[in-house]
């Protein structure tokens, strides 16, 4: 099976020439083109899931010999989450070799988030599957490269942490709320309120309501010296 121009050249992108092209090529195909394509990618996703977690779990071992349990955990979480397969995927430019179906293509899904990291990880299981999981854990570790070697030393997200300095304190935990949605139904922009009990509060604004909250928190943490 010959691949597509912009398909090989993806390859190139990411750094590995598969020996099972149609490995690749279910591996970008979202489940909007199910009645154009037999399989989508989604069997793929469950499975790099747990690959990019095996490899992640590995690298900080490594990495810090001397970590407990409490601080390994949020730097995995960290690099696991959907934010980062997110970013991976927009490096590797995947979002332009996506397989989707009409109402996906108008809804701006090349540059969903939740599809690009879902397809990142189908792509990690395309990979394994292609090659094992050597192959696998390489393409990881060079992708994810500096953000194993820079996770912070503390990755908790904001939103934790802040719910964290609330309770410390005796407070309840902080409020969200959205008070502003602008743009496209396909590219939304919020502005998110976090607030806390003593009535301190911070505005962020992002792409997705997730983003803009845990920039509010991290904007309120910084405020209140957490």
């Amino acid at each position: 099976m010959k691949l597509s121009a912009d398909l090989a050249a993806f390859q190139t992108r990411l750094g590995h020439q598969f020996k099972d092209p149609a490995l690749l090529i279910r591996a970008v195909t979202h489940s909007s083109m199910v009645s154009v394509h037999r399989d989508d990618n989604q069997r793929l996703e469950f499975l790099g899931d747990r690959v990019l977690g095996l490899v992640m779990a590995e690298s900080l071992l490594n990495a810090d010999a001397a970590a407990p349990e409490g601080l390994l955990a949020p730097r995995y979480n960290a690099l696991v989450r959907r934010e980062a397969c997110a970013d991976v995927a927009r490096e590797v430019d995947l979002g332009a070799v996506l397989k989707l179906g009409r109402s996906e293509m108008k809804s701006g899904g090349r540059r969903k988030e939740a599809l690009l990291a879902d397809a990142m990880e189908a792509v990690i299981a395309a990979v394994y599957l292609d090659t094992g999981f050597d192959a696998a854990r390489a393409l990881i570790q060079r992708l994810w490269g500096k953000r194993i070697e820079d996770v912070a030393e503390d990755a908790r997200d904001a939103k934790t942490a802040l719910q964290e300095w609330a309770q410390a304190k005796g407070d309840l935990p902080p409020d969200y709320i959205e008070v502003a949605r602008s743009g496209p139904d396909h590219a939304p922009v919020f502005t998110i309120a976090a607030t806390l009990q003593s009535g301190e509060s911070a505005q962020a604004t992002a792409g997705s309501k997730r983003q803009a909250e845990q920039a509010a928190a991290a904007a309120l943490l910084e405020r209140v010296g957490g």
